[in-house]
C-alpha cells in the first residue's frame, strides 16, 4: 500500500510508514505479520522516487525503515537518505516506535549519534546471533525464539557494520562477526543488522542477481540458498513473534495519541 498523507478518519488502525529504500526488498513478511496485528503498513516507495518527510507525519504510529545496497551515509546514490535519517531522529525525539532493518538499522545508528563503516566480515545467509543480557531484559528482543540462553538464527546480508553505537543506545544483539547486530535508542526504536522480513524464495533471488557484498564474501550462493529454506520456518518463529511485540508499542503510541487532547 502507497502512502497517502491524507488521513482516513473511517480506518483507526494505527499506520506504519515503511521507507522502502531498494526495489528488492519492500516489507515482505514483516509487513505481513504488523497487518496480522490490525497495522496498516503504508509504503513510501522511495527507491521509485517517492518523497521521504524529514519528520513523523501526525497520523503516523510507527516506522518501517527498509534495507537496501546502499550504505547509510551514501547521499549522493540515495539523496533521499538525509531525509530519512531526518525522519528517524525525530521518531526517536517524538517518541515514535522505530523498526530499522539492516540497512534501516545503520540509518537508525547513523541518525541518532553512531557510526557505520566497511566491515571486516561480510555475513551473508543464515547466521546465529545472541542476545546480551539486556536483550534478554527488552520487551521486544526477550520475544524471538528460541527462549533465553540459546542462539537465535537470522538471515543476513551485509558487508557495512555499526562501529559506534549512538550514545545511551542499548545493545541487544551481538555475536563474533559483528557486534552490534541489534539495539535500541530511547524506548521505542530498534535497529538490527539482520533481515527478519525475507523469505527464502526472496533471498534467492537476491542471490541470482550481480552483487557486491556477495561477491565480497567469497561464499557459494548456492549453499546459501539451499540454508536459507531448510531455514525458514526456524527464521519465522524466530522474528515473528519479536515483530509482533514491537506492534504492541505501536498500537500503545496509537491509543496514547486518541487519549491526547487536541492541539490548541
Amino acid at each position: 500500500m502507497t502512502y497517502d498523507s491524507t488521513p482516513d478518519t473511517s480506518d483507526r488502525r494505527p499506520i506504519v510508514l515503511a521507507i522502502q529504500n531498494d526495489p528488492t526488498d519492500p516489507p515482505l513478511m514483516v509487513g505481513e505479520w504488523l497487518a496480522e496485528d490490525g497495522i496498516r503498513v503504508e509504503v513510501i516507495a522511495a527507491c521509485f522516487g517517492e518523497p521521504v518527510p524529514a519528520a513523523v507525519p501526525p497520523n503516523v504510529h510507527g516506522i518501517l525503515s527498509l534495507g537496501g545496497v546502499m550504505g547509510a551515509n551514501d547521499d549522493v546514490d540515495a539523496p533521499w537518505l538525509v531525509q530519512e535519517r531526518d525522519l528517524l531522529a525525530d521518531a526517536v525525539a517524538s517518541g515514535v516506535p522505530v523498526l530499522g532493518l539492516c540497512l534501516g538499522g545503520q540509518l537508525l545508528a547513523a541518525a541518532t549519534g553512531g557510526t557505520v563503516e566497511l566491515g571486516p566480515i561480510t555475513e551473508i545467509g543464515v547466521v546465529q546471533v545472541q542476545r546480551t543480557v539486556d536483550g534478554l531484559l527488552d520487551p521486544v528482543m526477550s520475544q524471538a525464539l528460541p527462549s533465553a540462553g540459546a542462539d537465535i538464527p537470522a538471515a543476513q546480508w551485509h558487508q557495512d557494520h555499526i562501529t559506534e553505537l549512538p550514545d545511551g543506545a542499548v545493545l541487544l544483539l551481538t555475536n563474533a562477526a559483528c557486534r552490534v547486530q541489534g539495539f535500541r535508542v530511547g524506548d521505542s526504536a530498534y535497529g538490527l543488522q539482520l533481515h527478519p522480513e525475507i523469505d527464502a524464495q526472496t533471498f534467492a533471488d537476491w542471490a541470482g542477481m550481480v552483487d557486491e557484498a556477495l561477491e565480497r564474501s567469497g561464499l557459494d550462493p548456492a549453499l546459501l540458498t539451499a540454508d536459507m529454506f531448510a531455514a525458514e520456518h526456524e527464521l519465522i518463529a524466530a522474528w515473528r513473534p519479536m515483530t509482533r511485540a514491537w506492534a504492541d508499542l505501536v498500537w500503545a503510541r496509537a491509543r496514547d495519541a486518541q487519549e491526547a487532547p487536541p492541539a490548541s
